[in-house]
């Protein structure tokens, strides 16, 4: 009965911090709902501007400046960009695009190396690229497995530098990322003072492996990061962004973008990072995020049901708990 009784309160404790985290207020210039970001205290705009793949699909620099100042004009306020996206092509454009408006806009990167010395000079080198002396948000990027996240932590590892990095204010706040291992992410966030964490969520439940032209869909990974990694961040109010709500694609060509985003909104999630190569998208994305509705724990369950058959029994009810408050 202790025992029984000492999940319950637990439980209900998660229940609590995840409907702390769906807490939506509006922008009122732009109309865009926006989120706390967990222990930062800052609100977001919900939908992030992705700025890796699909940004660079844009081959013309001003043609890329216009859609993504369009973004911002809608009130995605969020960009996301990183080191390796285009090996620093991204970063330079965004920079680009934040000269006389970095006010407002969350900026997020994020660096691939692990050793803190080349950490250090990389994100110096991000800086200059983003014309700005600190970003938002800095985020390792990628963690693989436990392999890695042991290079991460070494006496003269990437986490070092991060840890300094905030320290200095260079960037306010710190995360992690992961696209194909949920359970090392867990032990990643457990262990580490994160601000934030980014990874895979979407309604197939599927991680994320390298592939030719992007990330592809891993359906080999076993667990999923909403049962696994998920829970963790909630509890310790670490500030989560979904990424991979469409797969780039694979997971849209079976159900409506606009079920895609209400699955991975209706997690407890500040914001989804989304892709959007054509101005079209951006205009369609923005709309579908200003009109968002939480979906309710039948319908996500029937959604993840039909888009993935092998991971259909995945979704954790216990986790869900926070969809009908």
């Amino acid at each position: 009965m202790t025992l029984s009784r000492r999940n319950f309160l637990a439980t209900s404790a998660l229940a609590a911090l995840a409907r702390e985290a769906t807490a939506l207020s509006v922008d009122s210039k732009t109309g865009m709902p926006v989120r706390v970001l967990g222990r930062t205290g800052a609100k977001v705009p919900i939908l992030a501007f992705g700025c890796g793949s699909r940004f660079l699909q844009y081959k013309e620099e001003e043609q890329a400046l216009a859609a993504a100042a369009k973004a911002l004009d809608l009130g995605i306020t969020y960009m996301d960009t990183a080191q390796g996206y285009g090996n620093g092509v991204s970063e330079t454009r965004v920079g680009k695009l934040l000269k006389g408006r970095r006010e407002g806009v969350w900026l997020a990167t994020k660096t691939q190396v692990r050793t803190a010395d080349e950490a250090l000079r990389a994100f110096d080198a991000s800086l200059k690229r983003l014309q700005t002396d600190y970003v938002n948000l800095l985020h390792i990027h990628s963690l693989a497995g436990p392999e890695d996240l042991a290079a991460i932590e070494k006496k003269g590892g990437v986490l070092e530098a991060v840890y300094k990095i905030r320290e200095q204010k260079m960037a306010r706040f710190i995360g992690i990322t992961s696209h194909s291992d949920p359970t090392t992410l867990k032990t990643a966030l457990e262990r580490h003072d994160f601000d934030c964490t980014q990874m895979a969520l979407n309604c197939a439940l599927v991680g994320m492996k390298n592939g030719k032209g992007g990330m592809v869909p891993n359906p080999d990974i076993k667990e999923s990061f909403e049962r696994v990694a998920l829970p963790v961040a909630v509890k310790k109010k670490i500030g989560v962004i979904a990424m991979k709500v469409v797969a780039q694609g694979p997971l849209a060509e079976k159900t409506p973008m606009e079920k895609l985003v209400r699955y991975a909104l209706t997690l407890p999630v500040a914001a989804s990072v989304v892709g959007m190569p054509k101005v079209e998208f951006i205009e369609e994305n923005a709309r579908l995020a200003k009109a968002y509705k939480p979906m309710s724990r039948s319908e996500m369950n029937s959604l993840s049901s039909a888009v993935s058959k092998e991971y259909k029994a995945a979704l954790d009810l216990f986790f869900l708990d926070h969809v009908d408050a």
